[in-house]
């Protein structure tokens, strides 16, 4: 996958990677990207494009050891102010609210990458991250992601900010956000092949058993089971109802019918409450059906287009196509439960 911000051609070939914790961040946001460029550097001297090695390093507010969500901790962290200019890459660790939130506010973090973001060539935020690189004014005027629960609280808290709620990660000029918790290694993933190539990434895809790149249905959360978690009580009987039964009639006037509402009380209520239009949501809940089959069954197409409530494996492909950019064989053949013989 192509990715802007071209190493400049004076670019040296130690490629300085700072990935930045704090307490209570999320281990894995720090641990997961960090393996991976650890392990390019394995097949850098002969799979590579470009003569490349990563060095890491994890930063921290004011250095030393940090503790992680789970309680484990990390020795040894740089403190911010030590970093030098010669940072090619930086990563903003996620995490838990409260400690996002002290982040913030209680140390200098906003202030220094305020200072010093636009001129790192690369400046990435992974999971709640993304609340860090807003505060500091980096997603203004950008499209950014996060964590799949957080993802309204962004858009309310930055309306500058386009946000993109079903993405693994979003690029928008040298500033990348990513997804929750693992779409930081789907980034850092392609970042190698970006800087190294697609050899490099794909071997570290590999040792690592990871895909070098998740197709549209493996998005980073179902949308339709979002806007379950999300429905008030008013309306979570019917949204669990929609998604149990993808085949019925699902139209506007027979939900409005069944939430006890005139048509328009109740697409202005469901948008309110979900986030998403009754339409969408029925859409969403289908073809979430449609995955399931797919993964769980030898159906032909025809059919599981039907049960799904999508009619025709005409419209099942067009959907497929439409909001995961593959096809429904495609998808079946990447997930598929093995040994299913339904």
């Amino acid at each position: 996958m192509p990715l802007p911000v071209p190493l400049p051609p004076n670019h040296s070939t130690i490629s300085r990677i700072a990935i930045v914790g704090y307490d209570g961040f999320q281990l894995l946001d720090v641990t997961g990207p960090a393996e991976v460029f650890a392990k390019a550097n394995d097949f850098m001297p002969d799979l590579a494009a470009t003569p490349l090695r990563y060095e890491i390093i994890v930063a921290s507010p004011a250095g030393g050891t940090i503790t992680s969500s789970s309680g484990l901790s990390l020795a040894g962290t740089l403190p911010l102010e030590a970093l030098g200019p010669d940072i090619d890459t930086l990563l903003i660790s996620g995490g838990p609210e409260g400690p996002v939130r002290r982040a913030a506010e209680g140390t200098a973090l906003l202030p220094w990458l305020a200072a010093h973001a636009p001129g790192i060539r690369r400046v990435a935020s992974i999971c709640t991250g993304a609340f860090l690189l807003g505060a500091s004014g980096l997603l203004d005027g950008r499209r950014a992601t996060t964590h799949w629960s957080s993802t309204r609280l962004l858009e309310t808290l930055l309306p500058r900010t386009e946000v993109v709620p079903d993405a693994i990660f979003v690029g928008d000029g040298h500033i990348f956000t990513s997804a929750g918790v693992t779409a930081g290694i789907d980034l850092a993933l392609a970042f190698v092949e970006y800087d190294c190539g697609p050899q490099v990434a794909l071997r570290t895809a590999r040792e690592l058993v990871l895909y070098l790149r998740r197709v549209g249905g493996q998005s980073q959360f179902s949308s339709s089971l979002a806007a379950q978690t999300s429905a008030g009580d008013g309306l979570q009987s019917l949204v669990t109802w929609i998604a149990g039964n993808p085949e019925a009639d699902l139209s506007v006037a027979v939900l409005a019918d069944r939430a006890i509402m005139s048509e328009r009380t109740f697409a202005r209520t469901f948008r309110l409450e979900t986030g998403m239009t009754p339409a969408r949501y029925v859409e969403l809940v289908r073809l979430d059906r449609a995955k399931q089959l797919l993964e769980s069954t030898r159906w032909p197409l025809a059919r599981i287009a039907e049960r799904a409530g999508l009619g025709s494996a005409t419209t099942l492909s067009r959907a497929f196509r439409k909001h995961l950019g593959t096809t429904p064989e495609g998808y079946r053949e990447r997930f598929r439960i093995k040994g299913s013989r339904r």
